[in-house]
This record gives C-alpha cells, structure tokens and sequence, in this order.
C-alpha cells in the first residue's frame, strides 16, 4: 500500500541540471511515487537569481535561503546540485542535522571532504548519495560500492570527461590543432568560457579520487591524485601515436599496487592501442574500465554530462533514498577500512613515449641509449628521421617508473646532442 503522505524535497540550485531535475519531478510524478512507495513533492527550492523565469517550477517555491529551507524540519531528503565548496558544505551537513538525506553531483566537495561528509551523515543516521558527481547518466558509484562489495579491484580506468573526450577526438580524427577543436566545442557547449577545470584534469581528478575511495576502500583526497592536463597534446603526437597503432586520450587511472599495500591515483593523457576499447569513446562520452578478480574487466559507457543525464543519476539517487527513509534505513555509507596509503607518481610503473630533437650526426643514438641505460629504462623502440642537420628520435621505452623516467629526461637535456625534448607521454592499456 502506498503512504498518503508525501515525502518532501528540497532542491539547492535550479541551473541546467536543477531545473531538469524539477522538471523530472513534476512530469513523472506518478512513476516516482509507484516506485518509491509515497508521492514525492519539491517543497523548495533555493536559487541566487529569485527573478529568472523558471518554467514549470512554482514561484511560491522559490527562495534565496538555502539555509532557511535546509533548516525547515519537515525536508526528508536535499537535493545538491551548486556546486563548489561553500555554501555547499555548510548546507549540506545542517541538512544532516535537521533530519533531511542528501543528493549531490558535487565532485569537487566530496573529493575533498567526502570523509567529513560521510562521517556527518553517520552521526545523524542519514544517507549521502552522489551517483550523479562521477560520470553523469553512467551508473557507476552504485556497482563499485554494492555489486561489487564482495569482489576486489584493482584498476579503474577510463575517460570521465566529456569537454577533454570531445576536444581530442576532434583533433584525432580531423587533424585540428588544441585550439581550433577547443573553440568548436565552446561553440558547441561542451566547454565552459573557462574551460580551465576541463583542460587541466582538475574535474577529472576530483572524480579519479572519489573513484579510488570507493574502488580501495581507503580514503584518497582530491590532493593525493596527481594530475597533468591535455593542453601541451599536439596534432604531433596524435601523428606518432598513429605510427604506433594508437590514439590519444585524457585517462583517469586508479590502480592498487601489485603488492597490494598501496594504491595510486592520477590524471594524465596517455597514448592507448586502436584495439583498446576506450580508443573508440568518441565525442562527449565517457567510458570506465573497472577490473576486479572475480568479476574480471567490466566497461560502464554513457553520456558523462549535460542535463539530462546528470539529472536521470540524481534521480536514482533520489529514488533510493526515498525508499531507505521509508523503510527507516539507510544504504551503504563510506568504507575505508583498508585504510592502504597512496603512492607518489614518482613509483608508478609505465611505459613511456618521448620524441626529442636531436642534431643529425653519427653516435646521438648511441649517446641517448646510454642515459636511458644509466637510469635502468629498457627501450622498446626507437625511430629516427634527419634532414639538413637536424632529426627527431622517437624512443619507446618498456615499463619503468616516473622517477627513473624523470631522471632519464633530465639527464638527456644535458647532452649537446640534444636539442629540446619534444614532447613526453605515457603509453597505457595494454
């Protein structure tokens, strides 16, 4: 039988993906309420611009004081959709203490103080879900914490960013510089006018901790992943990549260490086989590799934002909290009983592709050879083309650490034979 009573919702921030949430809410009504067991009204929500014409939304909802709403007393569950860290945090954890669960596509908070939140959330007895902070539409928090809670994983991998994805398939498969496949998906809306959160990896970092987190069962901070942006990608190396069977991609990888004690996590582009599933992600799309021991590889593939699909995760969210809250219970909170540390980049073991200019003369193969041996990185491949003085060598190294690789680049610019180091990149999916 249902219950008459309707549990009520509070909506912070009616933006792109707000105001689709709304819409959801009120258009599917009848669904929502057969599904959750209760009807499930929007009794607030909070905006910074009362004055916006927002179609379908009840301007007796609409309020400035987010605080006011989250403190009612009568909000069963708060939906999050602002963004940022404060007011975000704030009102979050006063939602906890006034009754209300919560629902967050936050990826910046909660890879920052996700341990904090969960903890609030534990003191008061309420659910914190945030399906919808990963990777949009894609359902992926939810199989990580409970469809494979009794596997082991030890990598997660994959592209987690929609604007990065879009930018360097364009330059893949048209031959467009970073700035002219930028400027298309700024027109296009898949980059912000600063697209700098994008580009850089910090967006996609944010979600490679709350990733790792969850994969390990350990607490990984935005702070322990490290992170280099796609910004310095060329058409160049989309060049030598393609001489390798290869493609470009921006790749999130968390990985637990072969000797099980540690885990690492980082941002990073990376040259990855044609053959390699996530070579074909084009477009916006986003697309997660997960490898357990039991499981084996599973890839989770889908739109990773927009409103539509970020809105479809909040309201899974939505829905599974409306039933715990029924049920007087809560779902799966924070796990990091494993508590394994995170290693620095510097031990984390890859290949590698480096292109350096070098002068055209007998004996730089020799010479370059000799520093990757001295710094005990294997070479796989080398490819050299000269012309009027000048060449460029290609090396392809075997796996071998971020450390030693670092010395190895370190000591190749002080060769005379060397002229500038091109470009470096890491080679992954193999």
């Amino acid at each position: 039988m249902m219950r008459t009573r309707p549990l009520k919702v509070a909506l912070l921030g009616c933006g792109v993906v707000g105001s689709e949430v709304a819409r959801i809410m009120t258009t599917h009504a009848e669904d929502l309420a057969a599904r959750v067991g209760a009807p499930v009204e929007l009794a607030g929500v909070a905006v910074r611009r009362p004055s916006k014409v927002r179609e379908g939304i009840d301007p007796a909802l609409i309020t400035t004081d987010a605080t006011a709403l989250v403190k009612r007393g009568d909000i069963d569950v708060v939906v999050e959709v602002i963004g940022g860290i404060e007011p975000a945090r704030s009102l979050i954890t006063t939602a906890f203490e006034h009754g209300a669960s919560v629902v967050s596509a936050n990826k910046a908070l909660l890879a920052q103080d996700g341990a904090a939140l969960h903890a609030a959330a534990e003191e008061h007895g309420r659910d914190l879900y945030y399906e919808a902070a990963v990777a949009g539409a894609i359902p992926l928090i939810r199989p990580l914490r409970e469809s494979l809670a009794g596997d082991k994983v030890n990598r997660v991998l994959g592209i987690v960013n929609g604007t990065t994805n879009f930018i360097l398939d364009k330059m893949d498969t048209t031959g467009a510089g970073y700035q002219e496949a930028l400027d298309e998906a700024t027109a296009l809306g898949y980059a912000e006018a600063d697209p700098t959160a994008d580009v850089e990896g910090f967006d996609a970092a944010a979600k490679a901790a709350i990733l790792a987190g969850i994969a390990f069962h350990s607490r990984v901070r935005l702070d322990d992943v490290y992170r280099e942006g796609m910004t310095e990608v060329t058409a160049a190396d989309f060049a030598s990549a393609k001489q390798m069977g290869c493609t470009i991609k921006l790749l999130a990888i968390c990985e637990r260490a072969a000797d099980g004690e540690s885990v690492t996590a980082r941002v990073h582009p990376a040259m990855i086989p044609l053959s390699h599933p996530l070579a074909s992600v084009r477009g916006a799309y986003n697309a997660v590799f997960v490898e357990a021991d039991a499981a084996g590889q599973l890839m989770f593939y889908g739109p990773g934002a927009g409103g539509s699909p970020t809105a479809s995760a909040v309201l899974g969210d939505l829905v599974a909290v409306c039933r715990n809250k029924l049920a007087e219970s809560t779902g799966p909170g924070e796990s990091a009983y494993a508590q394994l540390p995170v290693s620095p980049m510097g031990e984390v073991v890859t290949r590698y592709h480096i292109s350096l200019d070098v002068a055209d003369k007998p004996g730089v193969l020799a010479q370059v050879a000799t520093v990757f041996a001295q710094h005990g990185v294997s070479i796989d491949t080398v490819r050299q083309q000269g012309k009027d003085g000048d060449a460029s060598l290609v090396v392809v190294t075997h796996r071998a650490s971020d450390a030693s690789l670092s010395g190895t680049v370190e000591a190749l610019r002080n060769l005379d034979t060397v002229r500038g180091v091109a470009s470096i990149m890491r080679v992954e999916g193999e």
